[in-house]
This record gives C-alpha cells, structure tokens and sequence, in this order.
C-alpha cells in the first residue's frame, strides 16, 4: 500500500482493474464480481495421483513449484498475491509435527480400534466430521534440566 500512495498513477490503475468488466483467461468477469478459486480444483486426478488417498510421500520429490503453479498449494494462493509467508508456515508445521511423532506414541482412547474411525471429510477443506482425539503416551521424554 505504501508503494501505492507514493504513486498515484499506479494507485488509479490498480482500482480501475479492480472495479471495471475485464476478461481472464477467456471468460468474461463483471465489475464488483468477487472471484474466489476453487481449492477443490487441488483434488483433480489431473494433478494427482489418487487425489483421495494420503499419501504424505508425494511431497518428498522436492520439485514443488512455490510460486502457485503446483496444485496442492491452493490454499496458499497463487501468483503476486500468495502467501508471503507460506514456507515458514510449512516449516514450522512440519517441525511441530516431527516433535510430536518424536516425543509422543498416540492411542485412541477408550479401546477404541482404528478401523472404527471416521474419516469422513467435511467442507472445501480438509477437516474432519467429527474431532479426531487421541491419547499421547510419552516415549522420548524432553530434557528438563
């Protein structure tokens, strides 16, 4: 925004792109229409192998575009206006999950089997129907010295 207001001219660019008809990638878009993308659009089997299946090894191959072209950062946003903070995001829920597994065994609680579970998704995001509660049993103790 600041680089905004010291220039006017690229100020009144912007808001006119954003509130007059223009046209993206063939379609015609109304002004004052709001245009959301579909992050279900990162469950097509074109961009996917198994799309319903987690698969955590998919993202070992490194070759990820960051920049909005891979799929399965939708929920990062894409392009000039992506997340700005998306890899330190990853970073640290990928550290805070590491911590976990390191420290922690998990249980389901009262006897209850895995194959009882549902897994059952809700919404456009991946969140679950019904709240997944496990029961941590330490296995490698944090040093507390």
């Amino acid at each position: 925004m600041a680089e905004l207001l010291k220039n006017p001219r690229v100020m009144r660019k912007a808001q006119d792109e954003c509130m007059n008809d223009c046209r993206v990638l063939g379609f015609d878009v109304p002004k004052g229409t709001m245009v959301l993308v579909n992050a279900w659009a990162s469950r097509d089997p074109a961009h996917w192998d198994a799309p319903e299946e987690l698969i955590p090894e998919r993202f070992e191959r490194g070759e990820v575009d960051f920049k909005g072209a891979d799929m399965e950062y939708t929920p990062f946003g894409a392009g000039r206006r992506m997340c700005p903070g998306m890899s330190f995001g990853l970073a640290n829920v990928e550290l805070a999950l590491a911590g976990l597994l390191y420290h922690f065994d998990w249980e389901l609680p009262g006897g209850a089997e895995a194959e009882e579970l549902d897994m059952t998704e809700m919404g456009v995001t991946v969140r679950l129907r019904r709240d997944l509660l496990l029961v941590p049993v330490v296995r490698v103790p944090l040093p507390l010295d």
